[in-house]
């Protein structure tokens, strides 16, 4: 498969500020800044790099464990780090493959633009608008409490969708509308805590995006006892 040239810059003709805060009108418990973090000439020649350089998992690590079955994952998934952590979601344990030039350049300026230094990255490839995500949040036990989680973005613009916990489903005890934003390539969105107490996240289906798009979520992540 062969990445498009120059993936979109931007989602349409929308401007995308240097920061934009998420917080609701009333606390509702998100709490995420979202802005661009690469021009587009540099943003491009990071996608071809990730393109080039990322080994995603095969075999036994494409499938995930929901609701008693097995699934495939519907997009392409790797986690790089530091080499004493794992991770474990959804019945499979992840251990982090060493980290990569390319990758170490995304986090560095992750740390240089925010403050916060992360060990661990998850990458999803989507190769266009049928890969997607579920609703789902980042809870892992691994995770750093309090820690946020970094999200960076390259290539096909996608949409991403926050929905309140209490508003999901049949048994939705409140009324609260999900939260729309278009994560668009070379962008970066924040995840600070308690953003995934309460709500949910997901990336669905788009059958109009045929252009590819990778996804790294920075995460800070500690060593279990007894694991």
């Amino acid at each position: 498969e062969q990445p498009s040239p120059s993936p979109p810059s931007t989602c349409g003709s929308t401007h995308i500020p240097d920061v934009t805060h998420l917080r609701p009108g009333e606390d509702l418990g998100l709490r995420c800044d979202y802005g661009l973090l690469f021009g587009a000439a540099e943003a491009d020649g990071l996608f071809r790099q990730l393109e080039d350089e990322v080994e995603y998992f095969e075999g036994e690590l494409t499938k995930l464990h929901v609701f008693g079955k097995w699934h495939s994952i519907p997009r392409k998934q790797v986690t790089y780090g530091d080499p004493e952590l794992t991770y474990t979601y959804s019945g499979v344990t992840f251990s982090p493959k060493p980290w990569i030039p390319v990758l170490n350049r995304i986090r560095d300026r992750i740390a240089l633009h925010t403050g916060h230094t992360f060990n661990f990255v998850l990458i999803n490839r989507y190769k266009d608008g049928c890969d997607h995500i579920g609703e789902h949040r980042d809870d892992e036990r691994e995770l750093v409490p309090r820690s946020p989680i970094a999200s960076v973005s390259f290539g096909a613009c996608r949409d991403f969708i926050f929905r309140h916990c209490d508003s999901r489903g049949k048994n939705a005890t409140r009324h609260i509308k999900p939260i729309k934003l278009q994560l668009a390539h070379g962008s970066l969105l924040m995840m600070k805590y308690p953003t995934n107490v309460y709500w949910y996240h997901s990336l669905p289906t788009r059958k109009r995006v045929l252009a590819p798009r990778i996804n790294l979520t920075f995460r800070k992540v500690m060593t279990l006892a007894g694991k």
